[in-house]
């Protein structure tokens, strides 16, 4: 990774007053991740909150020494260790580029300061939050009542959304990391996609996944 000099303040962040962007111009590093370089580590310590500027980035869990759940992808916009600012001084999950990056690490008082002083900016923030714990609750159904047809459908979805396919999403995931959003097996995955494929739900050219029958992919995933 390298750091950056001369830094502009990206959304929504610039949409704040001048002097509320020049004091987080003065508190923030601008930092370059290439494609599958790890930039935080759960249990690691959490010294700022990061924001991603451009690229995907990978959200995970780790759950055993070589198993780890895809918990979602951060896009340009979101934050990440946003909870640091409110005293959770350990990274919970960690975080890998997925695509070459551009992040900015933010000074955690600073960034509380900012959103006490601008309730819109603060406001924005919670509704990006409130959207993510919707999508863990999904993960949590996923994991604990629907079977893996359902399962890899869910995942699927979530991965076809168009912020992420703007990004050529599927061009970058193994079949074990769309296993791992699924929390299934990498066979189980590759054996469904096949299944899914023969159904004409989705169309699978190398690494890219087209989905050509969304109704029957979210009857799956509700029902699954």
């Amino acid at each position: 990774m390298k750091d950056s000099e001369n830094i502009t303040t990206p959304n929504p962040i610039k949409e704040m007053d001048l002097v509320q962007s020049r004091v987080l111009s003065e508190n923030k590093t601008r930092v370059s991740y290439l494609k599958g370089e790890n930039i935080f580590k759960q249990g690691a310590f959490a010294p700022y909150v990061i924001y991603v500027v451009e690229g995907l980035v990978k959200v995970y869990l780790q759950t055993g020494i070589e198993k780890q759940i895809n918990i979602s992808l951060a896009k340009a916009g979101d934050f990440l260790a946003f909870s640091s600012i409110f005293g959770e001084n350990i990274h919970t999950y960690s975080t890998q580029a997925l695509t070459d990056c551009e992040i900015c690490m933010i000074e955690k008082e600073t960034l509380k300061d900012l959103l006490l002083k601008n309730p819109e900016f603060a406001l924005e923030i919670t509704s990006k939050n409130y959207r993510n714990e919707r999508h863990l609750f999904e993960i949590i159904k996923n994991v604990s009542y629907k079977q893996m047809r359902g399962k890899l459908a869910s995942s699927l979805l979530y991965l076809s959304q168009e912020e992420f396919l703007k990004e050529n999403v599927f061009k970058f995931l193994t079949r074990q990391e769309i296993a791992d959003f699924a929390s299934i097996s990498t066979e189980s995955a590759i054996k469904f996609l096949k299944e899914f494929e023969k159904e004409k739900i989705i169309q699978l050219k190398g690494k890219d996944i087209s989905i050509l029958n969304q109704e029957k992919l979210e009857s799956i995933s509700k029902n699954g």
